[in-house]
């Protein structure tokens, strides 16, 4: 967790390889320092970092760009979290990663900027600020610190599956909200085609090599031509993992986590 520079190759936190780990800590210290957090990182208006936000950068072989801004941003997949090893470390925008602070990492998102992060699990929502980047790690979509993990839930677990959504200064109260309705079915989402009969052949293919629950789906509404392949519903994280493994192997290295 280095403060990355501008730059077509920033620095990037080398530390942070694993980003979901189990750690062995004073339960007492940690329930203490959660107590006194807010359940929200209240957002407002801030400056684009100087550190952290390059039009690009490289981390093992893989590029990542960096979005001009967050509007709009709605997004799941998977979070993951971490804890005390990096306590008071350089986040990539030039803060001090403090695990009790409602903040997290994200690869593309601008530096910083705020997002309500909501487990599909169990409902509990809460919003963080992103000052940092990363998860560097296969179908891992968000970072969370240790508090945010905590409120989530999804300490135990390590990872959740979760619903990234970016807010601004003016979004309603209602972002306040801990409970959700309850959690949606969650698919896997191999591709979109613009033929039915090309989304058709590909749902045998998947079909054929042993994954009975690919269907098309589509399309749901009138301004929508496409027809998409999806596997589910997807139960949690593990089965999640190997859904995109074993559609890698397939030629289908795309796949990600949606909601209907």
């Amino acid at each position: 967790m280095i403060a990355a520079v501008a730059g077509s190759r920033p620095a990037v936190p080398g530390a942070r390889g694993r980003w979901s780990l189990t750690w062995t800590i004073s339960l007492a210290a940690l329930l203490a320092g959660c107590a006194s957090t807010p359940q929200h990182a209240v957002p407002r208006i801030e400056p684009r970092a100087a550190h952290g936000n390059p039009p690009f950068y490289d981390v093992d072989g893989k590029r990542y760009y960096v979005l001009a801004t967050a509007e709009g941003y709605d997004a799941t997949g998977v979070a993951s979290w971490y804890g005390p090893t990096f306590d008071g470390l350089r986040t990539s925008d030039g803060d001090r990663y403090d695990m009790y602070a409602m903040t997290a990492a994200h690869k593309t998102l601008p530096l910083p900027c705020y997002v309500r992060v909501t487990n599909l699990t169990n409902g509990r929502s809460v919003v963080v600020k992103i000052n940092d980047r990363g998860p560097f790690v296969a179908n891992r979509l968000i970072d969370l610190s240790y508090v945010a993990a905590a409120k989530l839930d999804m300490l135990g677990t390590g990872t959740a599956l979760v619903e990234v959504r970016a807010i601004t200064p003016d979004t309603p109260s209602v972002l306040t909200r801990i409970a959700e309705s309850p959690p949606p079915m969650l698919y896997v989402q191999v591709g979109a085609y613009a033929v039915r009969s090309n989304a058709e052949r590909v749902v045998a293919k998947l079909q054929a090599a042993g994954l009975p629950g690919a269907f098309v789906f589509g399309p749901p509404v009138t301004r929508s031509r496409l027809y998409r392949v999806r596997i589910g519903p997807v139960g949690g994280v593990p089965e999640f993992d190997r859904l995109v493994a074993r559609l890698t192997t397939l030629g289908y290295p795309g796949a990600r986590l949606v909601a209907p």
